[in-house]
């Protein structure tokens, strides 16, 4: 590994979570792990191919799409976070491959740790061994969480009940909301189009629900009115 802060970025992910430095550096070297960099709108795996490695996101933010025959793109999810994976459930499931595709929403670098690896690690007990399983199992909870989350979000009757369920899922303390995605890609993961999405975010405006601040942020003043509409 060239990359000399790889380490340093590892230890920000979840799969790495409890493991020293050492020890990410003999992961990193049993599984074969490189760093491979992607351009603006490169896909880094399509629908179809075979999953032989897990993804680990150093720089960069990437999407998981998929394309219909009509021409709409649906978005399942978006990643920008230093350490998370992506595309992992895939590398665990027997002769399955992607569902999905993947695609760079910016510059990005990810790590490909050989899966052949963690099955190895998945029956040992010796080592940072245990420790890596429990950092999967959580992480794989995590994606079931997220999924069941999307799942109520979109089973919303009307557009402004997606909204407002979207955005109280992702809601601050503070009553922010960070949205992470372009107002097309938002549209996408909400199944619906992006001038429909972007009329009912200004009319939820007018009526004070919310306060959109930018592109990328959502301010909520009264969030008792979102769960009045839900």
């Amino acid at each position: 590994m060239k990359e000399k802060n790889i380490v340093e970025k590892l230890k920000k992910s979840a799969l790495f979570a409890g493991i020293n430095d050492n020890d990410i550096e003999s992961c990193l070297k049993s599984g074969e792990a490189k760093i491979v960099p992607y351009d603006k709108d490169e896909i880094i795996f399509h629908e179809g191919d075979d999953p032989k490695n897990i993804l680990v996101l150093i720089e960069g933010s990437i999407s998981i799409c998929s394309d219909f025959s009509n021409g709409k793109r649906s978005i399942a999810a978006v990643f920008s976070q230093t350490g998370e994976l992506f595309g992992e459930v895939f590398s665990f499931l027997k002769n399955k491959k992607y569902e999905h595709y993947a695609q760079a929403l910016t510059k990005v670098k990810v790590l490909k740790i050989n899966k052949k690896f963690l099955y190895e690690s998945l029956g040992s007990s010796g080592d940072y061994h245990r420790q890596l399983n429990s950092n999967m199992l959580f992480i794989l909870a995590q994606k079931n969480y997220y999924l069941n989350s999307r799942l109520q979000i979109l089973s919303c009757l009307g557009l402004r009940q997606k909204i407002s369920m979207f955005l109280l899922r992702n809601m601050n303390p503070d009553g922010t909301v960070l949205i992470g995605m372009n107002r097309e890609e938002l549209a996408d993961w909400l199944n619906t189009a992006r001038p429909s999405l972007s009329r009912e975010l200004m009319r939820m405006q007018k009526e004070n629900l919310i306060k959109v601040k930018g592109k990328n942020m959502i301010y909520i003043p009264d969030s008792s009115l979102l769960e009045d509409i839900i």
